[in-house]
């Protein structure tokens, strides 16, 4: 979410970086309906997005008003997606639908009972447009639970071609280059990084990138499963190698201490921000809603991306994550709540987020050309066409106790590991700790 010496931006760039092939892609499908047949009702929505996020999503829900006649709610849980919901569903006041960041809690909440199977109608659309990889991740026990509407490339380093332009800096190919480069912006005047240490999550990003291109995908797959305990020697090698940018002061913007105060948004701002401190921030995809919205930076020329770098010999990572929205059986609007994610379903939908921008869909049948630049069209095609070398968010597929939750479990023993990372192998012994106590529960 970087061109070389000579630019590259666009499809082609991001085509080469990734091995995406030729922008394109189906029409939009119409959703049906408009005949007003929801009218009087309210459906609510919650969901952990807030800011550009919430505000482009706004504009679906809106786009459903205006064809259903249902009036929408949407509520912010933070990211406590599970707590905020079982509070509510206990207090009688449960929401008909919740948009879910988390495998593992979506996981969780079917379990629970909390959820109504998707309608026919819903898993008809899936089957025609989407990937098997998003319906095996929306389904729980062989029924589908979880339509993802908003997906994410998390495997992109985004950055100002003018602070790189100025260092002389060309596109990293491995981990360690990345590191050099990064120390030779520092050099130029900027930090080399922006990390949004106070948000757990994108550690995490930062863990799995390493740690699937550096022990491979079989083990990344196991340890995601907990199949693989945490203290194997893969995790204490990924951690010391994570371990080598947080604890050197040229490469972190303020230092480990500022980027424990620093949230995703104000990571983002400290690269494409009036008053720049660094000159790459990792994060997926979404980096460019932020700049875009926010900083008014014109994407693919304001800001632009180099593919996560390969480690110690491995493939460059591919890892994803998405948003599913389900339907809890406890809404008072359950029933709109089902027709929502009808409309959710279909490319029409997801057009509407498309050219809002900061989004990517997992919908095939999506026409490339909604996304309103060249380097969002590119992401999107070369995240559906990935095919088996994509990972699915690893902290997203674990427990919400362990890879979901803020103050504890993974994110936690990330934070305290940015802080001081001089022991790799104790993180790694608590982080089993950790697992294995939230995979048995």
């Amino acid at each position: 979410m970087m061109r070389r010496t000579t630019l590259l931006t666009g499809c082609t760039a991001l085509a080469l970086a990734l091995g995406a092939t030729a922008c394109g892609g189906g029409g939009p499908v119409a959703a049906g309906g408009g005949d007003k047949a929801l009218g009087g009702q309210t459906v609510t929505v919650a969901g952990v997005w807030t800011g550009s996020e919430q505000k482009n999503f706004q504009k679906v829900l809106d786009a459903f008003s205006a064809k259903t006649g249902a009036k929408t709610q949407f509520i912010s849980t933070g990211d406590n997606v599970s707590t905020v919901v079982g509070s509510k569903i206990e207090g009688g006041n449960a929401p008909d639908v919740v948009m879910v960041p988390q495998v593992g809690v979506l996981q969780q909440f079917a379990k629970k009972g909390w959820l109504t199977p998707l309608s026919a109608t819903t898993e008809k659309t899936v089957d025609a447009g989407y990937a098997p990889v998003w319906k095996k991740y929306g389904s729980v026990d062989g029924r589908l639970y979880g339509l993802y509407f908003k997906a994410a490339h998390k495997s992109t380093v985004w950055y100002s071609p003018d602070a790189l332009d100025q260092a002389g800096i060309k596109p990293p190919k491995t981990y360690d280059e990345m590191l050099k480069a990064g120390r030779t912006v520092s050099d130029s005047g900027l930090a080399a990084f922006s990390v949004a240490g106070q948000d757990g999550w994108t550690l995490t990003d930062w863990f799995e990138n390493i740690y699937l291109s550096q022990a491979g995908p079989e083990k990344y797959d196991a340890l995601a499963a907990h199949k693989l305990k945490w203290t194997d020697a893969s995790v204490v090698k990924a951690l010391g190698t994570l371990g080598k940018l947080f604890k050197d002061k040229r490469l972190v913007a303020g230092g480990q201490k500022e980027a424990l105060n620093t949230d995703f948004p104000g990571s983002v701002e400290k690269v494409f921000g009036p008053k720049p401190e660094a000159g790459m921030v990792y994060e997926g995809d979404f980096v460019a809603g932020v700049a875009h919205d926010q900083f008014g930076k014109t994407i693919g020329t304001d800001a632009n991306f180099f593919p996560f770098p390969a480690v110690d010999g491995g493939k460059a990572p591919v890892v994803s994550g998405g948003d599913a929205a389900v339907v809890l059986k406890d809404g008072k609007n359950a029933k709109a709540g089902m027709k929502l994610l009808e409309y959710l379903a279909t490319p029409e939908a997801a057009a509407v987020w498309a050219k809002a921008g900061g989004f990517l869909s997992p919908n095939r049948k999506l026409d490339l050309a909604q996304y309103g630049d060249d380097v969002t069209r590119a992401t999107a095609k070369s995240l559906i066409t990935a095919g088996d070398s994509v990972r699915f968010d690893m902290s997203d597929q674990a427990p919400a106790a362990f890879g979901g939750t803020k103050g504890a479990g993974e994110w936690k023993l990330l934070q305290d590991f940015l802080r001081d990372p001089s022991d790799p192998k104790g993180t790694a012994a608590r982080l089993e700790s950790a697992a294995a106590k939230a995979y048995q529960g």
